[in-house]
């Protein structure tokens, strides 16, 4: 289960950036989409333990959806779509490869008391 390394790895980086900064954290915010290669449920499991041996063990995860939006060449327009096995514009049912959003899996905020 990779999901707890990568909780420990954000972990990790929160208590390091608190540290810097003279503080504690509340809540680690995420942003994660749907190809990132993470089950949410999973992630959210394994922070729970992590937590736990952490010196975070008040701190929140936070985790914001990112949708997988795509290029459709045809339309030559973004489209969101609705399944990562469906890679196809929704208008037009062209398929498509050029992802543009929904990869990622990154920490992009740290609610820090002082």
């Amino acid at each position: 289960m990779h999901e707890l390394s990568i909780a420990l790895n954000v972990l990790d980086v929160a208590a390091e950036e608190a540290e810097r900064q003279g503080g504690r954290v509340i809540a680690i915010h995420l942003r994660m989409g749907p190809l990132s290669g993470v089950v949410k449920e999973a992630l959210l499991s394994a922070y729970e333990l992590a937590r736990e041996i952490s010196p975070l063990a008040d701190a929140d995860l936070v985790i914001e959806d990112v949708p997988l939006v795509a290029h459709c060449a045809s339309c030559d327009t973004p489209c969101t779509l609705e399944s990562p096995q469906e890679l196809r514009c929704p208008v037009c049912g062209t398929g498509t490869s050029r992802v543009i959003s929904g990869r990622e899996l990154e920490v992009v905020a740290l609610e820090i008391e002082s």
